[in-house]
């Protein structure tokens, strides 16, 4: 799927997004990524939703956004209140919800103006 980006803007966008792959500005990613709207793009290390840790968490509040959006793969899924402790501790609000609609939401959200992270879990291409 390709998503509408404003590249004037400077934020980070997705441009696309399909199994075994996010595109963020034009360029594809086919691990798991972690973003902000205005910052760098980095490798979040997760390699599936089963394997998601505390410290992936923890990860997120030192960006402090608004809201954190996270993707967890072709379905959507809940992380455990105990992994979600780091987010909620730091009082930042959070979404969760397949990969694909939190593409989605981010760029909206982006084009908002609004301070978002997205943490999204990209799955091997079957």
């Amino acid at each position: 799927m390709k998503l509408q980006s404003d590249p004037h803007s400077g934020a980070n966008t997705i441009t696309g997004y399909g199994p075994g792959y996010v595109e963020i500005n034009q360029t594809p990613y086919s691990h798991a990524v972690l973003l902000s709207s205005d910052g760098a793009i980095s490798e979040w290390p997760v390699q599936s939703f089963e394997g998601l840790a505390v410290t992936h968490f923890a990860q997120m509040v030192d960006l402090k956004p608004e809201l954190i959006l996270i993707g967890t793969g072709s379905r959507q899924r809940f992380p455990s209140p105990e992994l979600l402790k780091p987010l909620i501790s730091a009082k930042i609000g959070f979404e969760i919800m397949d990969s694909q609609a939190a593409c989605r939401t981010y760029n909206i959200l982006v084009g908002e103006g609004r301070q978002v992270v997205l943490a999204l879990i990209v799955e091997p291409a079957q």
